[in-house]
């Protein structure tokens, strides 16, 4: 039983980091989510292991740590009077360049807990709407909605600006989005 876990978790262990980075947007918080969500996971493997889908069941795991986290009021004190410094990114395999990571993690920051949530499964783990809705436990009309309500506050943070490596991530075809609006934002054309 511990090989396999320990092999599981050696397999994911940079992408759990890396999602729980982007949700928390500090590595010490991110590590303390992924500490718990694997200390669950250990406890539960065997059912882990028994679903049909490891990896969704733990992408539950992680989403409700995190926002269980989000929950407590300790969440939202600082002990220490100091500026929070701005991590560097945890590394990702292709994608954008580093700027453009910085620009988008720094807007996912300013924006609701549940909206990044959503966003990061959508767009930056490519779920499709139906996965994030099992994973958040919520109705696909939720995650369309919070998705659309995440893309308009990061739209605004980055001053209108989504980079295309975002915006493309939600096509279907000719240009639109999953829910039939263009890439401008506009209605069907």
């Amino acid at each position: 039983m511990e090989e396999t876990y320990t092999a599981y978790v050696s397999a994911r262990l940079p992408a759990l980091r890396r999602i729980a980075h982007l949700l928390c947007r500090d590595p010490h918080r991110a590590d303390d989510v992924v500490q718990t969500t694997l200390t669950k996971l250990f406890v539960h493997w065997r059912r882990a292991r028994a679903a049909t889908d490891t990896d969704r069941y733990v992408h539950t795991m992680l989403m409700r740590c995190f926002l269980n986290e989000q929950r407590l009021g300790w969440a939202r004190v600082r002990l220490s009077g100091a500026p929070h410094e701005t991590p560097g990114l945890p590394p990702a395999i292709g994608g954008p360049d580093i700027e453009t990571r910085t620009v988008v993690h720094t807007a996912l920051s300013r924006i609701p807990a549940r909206q990044r949530a959503v966003l990061v499964l959508r767009f930056l783990c490519d779920l499709p709407v139906a996965e994030v809705a099992g994973i958040l436990g919520c109705s696909e009309g939720t995650v369309k909605s919070q998705s659309a309500r995440g893309l308009v506050r990061l739209r605004a943070q980055l001053g209108g600006q989504l980079p295309s490596s975002v915006t493309t991530a939600g096509k279907t075809t000719a240009g639109k989005t999953a829910s039939g609006k263009t890439a401008s934002g506009k209605g069907k054309e």
